[in-house]
C-alpha cells in the first residue's frame, strides 16, 4: 500500500478524557467518518464523560454517552500520525516520528459563562479546529 493510501490517525488528549478530547474525537468521527482513525485519551482520566459535554454534542448529532475515559497509551502515541492536546493542563511528551499540536481551546468560564452555554462555546471552538485539522490532513494526504 502506498503512503497516500494509508488512513491517517489522530489522538486527542486532555487531562480527564471526559470533555474536550471526547468532544474532539466525536466531532472528527462525525465529519471524517472512516477516512481518519480517531482516538481519545486522558493524562489522568476521570470516571465518566462530562454530562454537559455529551449534551452539547448531542445537539449536533454526536453521541458520546457510551464512551469511557481512557488513560493515554504510550504505544498509541507512537503509532498515530498526530497527537492533539486540548487545554492548558494536558501534556504529552514528544515522540520522534509523531506530530504534535497543542490547542489552547476557548475557556468561557473565564468570562463568567458556565453550564450548557459554556459547553456550547467549547464545542463550537473545538468543531472549528477539528474541521480545519481534517482539511489540513486531506490536503497533506493528497499532495
Amino acid at each position: 500500500m502506498s503512503e497516500s493510501d494509508r488512513t491517517p490517525s489522530v489522538l486527542f488528549v486532555c487531562v480527564k478524557n471526559g470533555g474536550k478530547s471526547q468532544m474532539a474525537a466525536g466531532l472528527m468521527t462525525k465529519i471524517a467518518g472512516d477516512t481518519v482513525h480517531v482516538y481519545s485519551a486522558g493524562t489522568t482520566p476521570g470516571t465518566a464523560v462530562n454530562d454537559l459535554s455529551a449534551q452539547a454534542l448531542a445537539e449536533v448529532g454526536v453521541d458520546i454517552t457510551g464512551n469511557t475515559p481512557t488513560l493515554i497509551d504510550p504505544q498509541l502515541v507512537r503509532d498515530v500520525d498526530l497527537v492533539v492536546t486540548l487545554g492548558r493542563e494536558a501534556h504529552v511528551d514528544p515522540v520522534i516520528g509523531t506530530l504534535f499540536e497543542k490547542w489552547g481551546t476557548d475557556e468561557p468560564s473565564e468570562r463568567g459563562i458556565d453550564g450548557i452555554a459554556r459547553m456550547r462555546l467549547v464545542r463550537d471552538d473545538i468543531a472549528d479546529r477539528v474541521a480545519d485539522l481534517l482539511h489540513r490532513m486531506r490536503n497533506t494526504s493528497s499532495s
